[in-house]
């Protein structure tokens, strides 16, 4: 059996707050690590029957790099229970709702530079 392994390396500042997120992957075409400004990631609990989540981001993400960066993944999430269910009006939902949140923050976005 081939084994993969995913390396995530979070440099903290004095507060623990993250400063630096590092990734490899050891299928990846990438020689050296990658930095990423923010990362989910989630582990399905098949006891408990719940997600375990973790979330992070750098001080430098930027709100407009958070919105960017959740669409994609609403995006891809719908992409993922299609292929996980053939729900096609699930997974189509899912985008619906992510073009509406983005909608919604580039809305937001234009009436604070308003004010």
């Amino acid at each position: 059996m081939h084994q993969s392994t995913i390396n995530v390396q979070v440099h903290l500042d004095e507060q623990k707050i993250p400063q630096n997120i590092q990734w490899s992957a050891s299928d990846s075409t990438a020689t050296e690590s990658q930095d990423a400004r923010a990362m989910m990631l989630t582990f399905w609990d098949p006891t408990d029957k719940t997600a375990l989540r973790i979330d992070l981001w750098t001080k430098d993400m930027m709100v407009d790099e958070m919105a960017d960066f959740f669409y994609q993944n609403l995006m891809g999430m719908g992409d993922t229970y299609l292929r996980a269910t053939q729900d096609q009006s699930m997974s189509d939902d899912f985008k619906e709702f992510a073009k509406l949140f983005y909608k919604k923050f580039k809305a937001s976005q234009l009436q604070q530079g308003t004010k």
